[in-house]
Parts: structure tokens; C-alpha cells; sequence
């Protein structure tokens, strides 16, 4: 272990060695740099410029452009990159991880390697957790950018089509994960290629990385329809959950989250929705609403995963806190728990459009990212974006004390201890960042400082409005400020007079996140270049994390001891093994994070199929030679299918070839029985198509060559886009109920890639056939108009990342479940195969 640690740091040794050395080559040119005019260090644009299109690479002009950009900061900006930062800059030209601590200049660091990016012309995105952080870095670095001559844009989600295609023109765009997402889907629905906003994804560099590119890895961005549904199972659903007891009618386990009704329970429900068997194929949706009404009851907290606000519900962002207005739970997660809040329900929607963010960064030539917490997480990086995490040092060393964990018996020793330790604090003056998990933590804390007599601030997701007010107080002489994770990001706390002297800002953590990463950026909010500080986390063998993994013999202990509430151990040996319990669980996120991606580049590969095709229809001036192609298909596998080769001819079904020519491609003049007869079935194919093109011919000469051009690209676009939409749902549906072959010793992966694939084939005899018909039999009206098939909205789903509808349904013979299993066991219904039906 200590080998390969020692590894891992030369890597990095290795590779600040190389850093190093670029970025005495940039400092060494600050003396030339500073002798230019204004108007020179300006003219250096079109030069670099010039010289780029006449061969020279990016790499080849990086020291001289990094130069410009420190020496243009120190002008525009009042601010001279420190030696690190040139590193980080330099690590992110090279498409990697610049890991750089709070404070350390990360917005500043990014100027350098975007300006070089962007002297090729095609763009360069700046991608940011929130607007409000977009804004203020387009317009502050934006006057830098403009000094030296290159255009900035802002892409904002309240923006009209025009707006957007005018920010993703310039040469550096600034905008959200979530924008940049549904513009690349909103692009592949346009009806005109005209209407598309997006340039070809160049150069991205994304900050807080890890929260973008792991945190959110597994929330796709849906564009979805409105599919209509009746709310009344919901509310049903969620009346009969109630009067279900714990352990006897249902099972919950906290660590996974899942909640499994009882044969009890499954005896109840049968008897209040008057059916006979559960798991029926026919009573899917009925189990499927059940099961989400248990989920919404049990396992859904209210001010932990959502608030009620204004009548609705909205989701809480369990890593940062905030609340994620317009998103929505998936799977009729949200429905249920609207049910059990007794608010309006909504109608669930039909998913149009769907990426992931692995997929939709993956898409970009180069991708670039920076934080102050990555290293934990750089297997994960390496292994799915290709992206190398490099640890650049601070430009003050860090001298802020980490205290080790203090943990307690019970939440409430706990509590009383955190708020002690902040009466103490502030009653020096000492300014003290409190961190909490959940809302409900923040104003417990908050309501027992009131009783204390202590002012302070409470930052969550019902205030976080006044976010970067408060934050900017937090440094000050005597506040105290109680936040969700939230205030890990973004914003820096600078420390205000007389508080070095005090020992800096204090952060106390009431809890262990289950990520690290997590941890260390509430941390890292103290000691902030150079300055003092001090953290500490306060755990109770009652906390989540602790619950999860195995606490029981730690507090046994305690009670042997005799130790009380108000004693707390510092254990090294517990801290360690809060750490492994992280790491766990940040390896289960892993693995499930890999596993979404696995399936999700299934539909990744025909995304880009479609899409392509698309592209193509929306580009060509005449689709003609396309459409004949579509058509030639369909009438082959017509022809294939009632006049197989291998038959003999009087096996053939010729009346079935003739009947489908009539109702789908041409006149019942036009092809007869006689015509097919003692034909092999090439031949029959030839002579179908010479039909069909000559029905083409008359049908252009009738309505002439512009108006045929415009109806084929009308047809082909309706039908790849509603075959489409259907084929996504579809896998929807695939995807849920998957898992299940792993019972028949199957890979659910290898099985879901296998009938995906077959799926697609399917989907694209659809569209050839759909297409074939309406090109030779719909008449061509004057109101020649292309047509979006349903009106699409952004959503994004705070669920696991799988968005799932209604499963179809397919008539079956109904087995009670005390029925004897059908497969032959002897055993009854309930207890062999209706088990794998759960």
C-alpha cells in the first residue's frame, strides 16, 4: 500500500516538475510583456491568431499566450497570476484536473488556458454550477477578454433562440451544466438546421468538476411531453400505504433505502384494489404505484429530501441543500409524494429527449475541470472522461488545524456539545461556520443558539436567496453562520478585522457527509490563503452514516464503559473507520455511476445514429435517393417474408405481397397477382420499385420538384422524431424491468444491450415503413408545414436517473397465488415464480 501511495504523489511530483518548468518560461517574458503599449499587447490576438492558421499548434504558443493574459489581468483586473496558478492553467490546457484549494484563484486561473483555446476559432465553454456564479464570471473576466480582443457570450435558460445562438457564437461562452445539456437536445428536435444555436462542442472547462461530473453523473436531462394520466391511483395508493404497519405489513432497510411490502401486506393490498393476484402482468401498474406511495411514505423525508412550498414540491439537492426548483422525482416518485402531502398532483410526463452529463462532456474534444476536492474521486475521472486529477500547491502553505473527530453516545450529548463549543466561540469573538447534512439539522442548531441567546445566520434551501450576502458576513468579528452543505461551494468567506488574531474562522461539522469530498470542501472553507483556522467535526453513534455501518458494537462499548452523554471519545481508530464507511459507500455511488453509464451509452451509440440521420435530412437539398432507399427495404422484407428463397413457390403468399403494395405504396391497378407469378423474388422486388418510381415521378410532376423536396423532409422528420420518442420510451420500460433476468443466472446488462439492439433494428423499419407510406399515399396539401410531434419541456428528474412509465401490458392467464406454479415445481404460485414477479 505505502508502494503504491508513493506512486501515486511521484505522479504528481513528475508531473508538477513539468508544470514548474512551463511556468518559469511564462514568468520569464513579464519584463517584455510589461514594455507593451495597450494597443500591442492587443495586436498579440491576431498575431497568435495568424499563426495558429498558418500551422503553429495551440502548445506551440501556450507560454506567449499565457503571458499576455497574466500581464493583460494585472492591467483590467488589478490581479497577477501567482506561480500556481500558471500551473493550474496549464494543467487544464492539457485537458486535466487542476485540484486547487478554496481561495486560491481558480476563476483567475482559468482565464489563461481559455483565451489560448480559444485563438482557434471554435469556441470555448465555461461551465458553472449556478447562474448567479455564470453572470458574475462573464462579466468580471468578460473585461479582460474583451481588452485582448475576443468576444464573450452568456447563456441563460430565460434566453430566446436568437440570444442563445448569438452567446454560443462568440468565442468564449459562460453557462450551466444544465444549459449547455438541453441546448445540445433542444438542437437535435429543431426543424430547420437554421435553428440549431450550437457550434460543434470544442474545449469545456468546468468548474466545481466533481460536482458536475460525479454528484450529478447520474441525473439525466430529460426533455419530456405531457402524457395524460389519471391522478386518482396515486391517491389511493397513498390511502392504502397508510394503513399499512412497519415490520408486519411491509420491511424498510435503511441502508439501501428500499421499502418491501409483507405477504401480509401483499395480502392486504390484493383485498383493497379487489384483485386476485399482485404480481399479475395486468396489475403492474397497481404494484407500481404501491410501491412508490411506500417510498414517498417511508423512506422520502419532508426538509430533508423536499420542502412543501407554495403547494408544491420541491426536491432538495442532497449534496449541496439547495432546492431544485423545476425538477422533478422520476417514476411517479413525485406524484406519490404529492399524494401524501395532499397537493395538487401533477400529470407524469413522456420523456422526449434524454442524456446523461457523462455522455453529453464525453461529446467534447477536450474537457477540462477544476476544484479543491478531486484526488478522492481521480479513479472515477480517469477511468470515464479520461481527465488526470493533478494536485497543484497553494500559494501560501496551509496552517489551519484539523481537529480529529469528537464523537459522542447520542445525538443529543452531540447537539449540546456543538452548540457549547459555538457559545465559547462567539463569546470571544471568534467567527464559527457551522456545516450541517439536512435542513431539519440546521434548525434544530438554530432554534437551541436562540435559547442560547446567540445571533446568527441560517443559509439553507428555504433562504438561500440572500446566499452571498450572508456568506460574505460569515468571516466577520462574532458571526455565526449555520449552513447545508451549500456554502462548500462557490463563494469565499474572507475574514474581517481583528479575527487572525482570534484564530482565524472556525468550521464545525455536526455530521460526516458520505462523501469525503464533501467533508474536505466545508473544511477547506477555513485557512483560505495562508490564513489561521480550525475544524471540527462532531459525530453520535446515532448519525446516518454511523447507523449504516455497523455502530451497535461501538456504542455497547460505551455503556460498558459508563461513559455518558457528555463525555465524547477521540478516537483515531474511529475516525479511521468513519473513513472506510466513506469510502464504501463513495464505491458503491462508483460502481452504480460506471453501471448507469454501461447502460446508458447503449442508448448513447443510437442517440448518435438518429441524431446523424437527422442532420442529414435537415442538410440535403434532395432526399429522394434516401426515401427510394427506405422504400426498397420495406419492400423487401415484404417480398422476404411472403416469398421466402428457401420455399417452394407454391408455399408462397403472392396475394399478401400484392395486398400490402395496394394499402401501403401504390394504385390497385398498378400491380397484380399475374404480375408476380413464376417471378423469382428479386425480381418481384425490381418490378414493385419501378412501380413505385414511376407513381414518384407523376406524383413530382404534379407538384413540382420544390414542394416534393420539402414533402420528403416533412414525412422522414415526423417519423424519425415520433418513432423516436417511442423507441426511448420504450427502453424506459426495457430498463426497469431488466434486473429480473439476473434471477435466471442472465446478465441483465448483456441482455439489455442484445434486446436494445433489436429494439432499434425495429425502430428503424418503423420509420422506413412509416415513411414509404406516406411518401406514396398522403396527397401533398398546400399548408406544407413541418411539425414538432409534441411540445417538449426541460426536466430534471431528481431521482436515481431513471425516468420510467407505465409497463405494457400483456394479456396473461391469471394464476392465484396459492396456485400451483405453472413452471411444474409443485411449489405453490406465491412462493417460486410469483417471488421473481416481485
Amino acid at each position: 500500500m505505502v508502494a503504491f501511495l508513493d506512486k501515486v504523489f511521484d505522479a504528481n511530483k513528475r508531473e508538477l516538475k513539468h508544470l514548474e518548468k512551463i511556468a518559469n518560461q511564462i514568468e520569464e517574458l513579464a519584463p517584455d510583456m510589461e514594455k507593451l503599449s495597450d494597443e500591442q499587447l492587443r495586436a498579440k490576438t491576431e498575431e497568435f491568431k495568424q499563426r495558429y492558421q498558418n500551422g503553429e499548434s495551440l502548445d506551440d504558443l501556450l507560454v506567449e499566450a499565457f503571458a499576455v493574459v497574466r500581464e493583460g489581468a494585472k492591467r483590467v483586473l488589478g490581479l497577477y497570476p501567482y506561480h500556481v496558478q500558471l500551473m493550474g492553467g496549464i494543467t487544464l490546457h492539457e485537458g486535466n484536473i487542476a485540484e486547487m484549494k478554496t481561495g486560491e484563484g481558480k476563476t483567475l486561473t482559468a482565464t489563461m488556458p481559455v483565451y489560448l483555446n480559444a485563438l482557434a476559432g471554435k469556441g470555448v465553454h465555461v461551465v458553472t454550477v449556478n447562474e448567479y456564479l455564470a453572470k458574475r464570471d462573464a462579466v468580471e473576466m468578460g473585461e479582460l477578454y474583451k481588452f485582448l480582443g475576443l468576444t464573450v457570450g452568456l447563456n441563460l435558460s430565460n434566453m430566446s433562440s436568437e440570444e442563445k445562438k448569438e452567446a454560443y457564437d462568440a468565442d468564449i461562452t459562460y453557462g450551466t451544466n444544465n444549459e449547455f445539456g438541453f441546448d445540445y437536445l433542444r438542437d437535435n428536435m429543431v426543424l430547420y438546421l437554421e435553428q440549431k444555436v450550437q457550434r460543434p462542442l470544442n474545449f469545456a472547462v468546468i468548474d466545481e468538476v466533481d460536482s458536475i461530473l460525479i454528484d450529478e453523473a447520474r441525473t439525466p436531462l430529460i426533455i419530456s411531453g405531457q402524457a395524460e394520466k389519471s391522478t386518482a391511483l396515486y391517491t389511493q395508493a397513498n390511502a392504502f400505504v397508510r394503513t399499512l404497519k412497519k415490520d408486519e405489513d411491509y420491511t424498510y432497510d435503511v441502508k439501501t433505502k428500499s421499502v418491501l411490502l409483507t405477504e401480509e401486506g401483499i395480502t392486504k393490498a390484493e383485498k383493497y384494489f379487489h384483485i386476485q393476484n399482485l404480481y399479475d402482468i395486468s396489475n403492474v401498474t397497481i404494484n407500481h404505484h404501491i410501491n412508490q406511495a411506500l417510498k414517498a411514505n417511508v423512506a422520502m423525508h419532508r426538509d430533508v429530501d423536499y420542502v412543501v412550498q407554495d403547494g408544491e414540491i420541491i426536491i432538495v439537492d442532497q449534496f449541496t441543500g439547495r432546492l431544485m426548483k423545476g425538477r422533478r422525482f422520476s417514476e411517479g416518485l413525485h406524484q406519490a409524494i404529492e399524494a401524501k402531502e395532499g397537493v395538487q398532483i401533477q400529470n407524469e410526463s413522456m420523456t422526449m429527449a434524454t442524456i446523461t452529463f457523462q455522455n453529453y462532456f464525453r461529446m467534447y474534444a477536450k474537457l477540462a475541470g477544476m476544484t479543491g476536492t478531486a484526488k478522492t474521486e481521480e479513479e472515477e475521472f480517469r477511468n470515464i472522461y479520461n481527465m488526470r486529477v493533478v494536485v497543484i500547491p497553494t500559494n501560501r502553505p496551509v496552517i489551519r488545524e484539523d481537529r480529529p473527530d469528537l464523537i459522542y453516545k447520542t445525538m443529543e450529548g452531540k447537539f449540546k456539545a456543538v452548540v457549547e463549543d459555538i457559545k465559547q466561540r462567539h463569546d470571544l469573538g471568534q467567527p464559527v461556520l457551522v456545516g450541517t447534512v439536512a435542513i431539519e439539522t440546521s434548525e434544530l442548531i438554530s432554534s437551541m443558539l436562540k435559547k442560547k441567546g446567540v445571533p446568527h445566520n441560517v443559509l439553507n434551501a428555504k433562504n438561500h436567496e440572500r446566499e452571498a450576502e450572508i456568506i460574505k458576513q460569515a468571516g466577520q468579528k462574532g458571526a455565526v453562520t449555520i449552513a447545508t452543505n451549500m456554502a462548500g461551494r462557490g463563494t469565499d468567506i474572507k475574514l474581517g478585522e481583528g479575527v487572525v488574531e482570534l484564530g482565524g474562522l472556525a468550521v464545525i461539522g455536526t455530521e460526516r457527509h458520505e462523501s469525503r469530498r464533501i467533508d474536505n470542501q466545508l473544511r477547506g472553507r477555513s485557512g483560505r490563503q495562508g490564513d489561521p483556522g480550525v475544524t471540527q467535526f462532531y459525530l453520535s453513534m446515532e448519525d446516518e452514516l454511523m447507523r449504516r455501518f455497523g455502530s451497535d458494537n461501538m456504542k455497547s462499548m460505551m455503556e460498558r464503559l459508563g461513559m455518558d452523554d457528555s463525555q465524547p471519545i477521540q478516537s483515531k481508530m474511529v475516525s479511521r473507520a468513519v473513513e472506510s464507511a466513506q469510502k464504501r459507500v463513495e464505491g458503491n455511488n462508483f460502481d452504480a455511476r460506471k453501471q448507469l453509464l454501461q447502460y446508458d451509452d447503449v442508448l448513447r451509440q443510437q442517440r448518435e445514429i438518429i441524431y446523424n440521420q437527422r442532420d442529414e435530412v435537415l442538410s440535403a437539398e434532395n432526399l429522394r435517393e434516401i426515401v427510394e432507399k427506405m422504400i426498397r427495404s420495406v419492400v423487401d422484407r415484404v417480398v422476404n417474408a411472403n416469398a421466402p428463397a428457401h420455399e417452394d413457390e407454391e408455399e408462397w403468399n403472392l396475394r399478401g405481397i400484392v395486398d400490402y403494395c395496394h394499402s401501403n405504396l401504390l394504385h390497385e391497378e398498378d400491380i397484380t397477382l399475374n404480375d408476380l407469378r413464376g417471378k423469382e423474388p428479386d425480381e418481384m422486388v425490381d418490378l414493385i420499385m419501378a412501380k413505385v418510381k414511376a407513381r414518384y415521378d407523376e406524383k413530382e410532376a404534379a407538384f413540382g420538384p420544390e414542394r416534393m423536396r420539402e414533402f420528403e423532409k416533412v414525412i422522414l422528420l415526423r417519423s424519425v422524431d415520433s418513432k423516436w420518442i417511442d423507441h426511448i420510451d420504450a427502453m424506459d420500460h426495457l430498463r426497469e424491468g431488466i434486473h429480473l433476468r439476473a434471477y435466471g443466472q442472465i446478465d441483465p446488462l448483456r441482455e439489455y444491450q442484445s434486446e436494445g439492439f433489436a429494439m432499434f433494428e425495429n425502430m428503424i423499419a418503423s420509420i422506413e415503413e412509416d415513411t414509404a407510406k406516406y411518401m406514396m399515399k398522403a396527397e401533398i396539401q398546400n399548408n406544407l408545414e413541418r411539425q414538432e410531434v409534441a411540445k417538449g419541456q426541460a426536466v430534471v428528474p431528481g431521482g436515481e436517473g431513471e425516468t420510467v412509465k407505465k409497463k405494457p401490458v400483456r394479456k396473461k392467464v391469471r394464476i392465484g397465488r396459492n396456485d400451483p406454479c405453472p413452471c411444474g415445481s409443485g411449489k405453490k404460485y406465491k412462493n417460486c415464480h410469483g417471488r421473481l414477479e416481485a
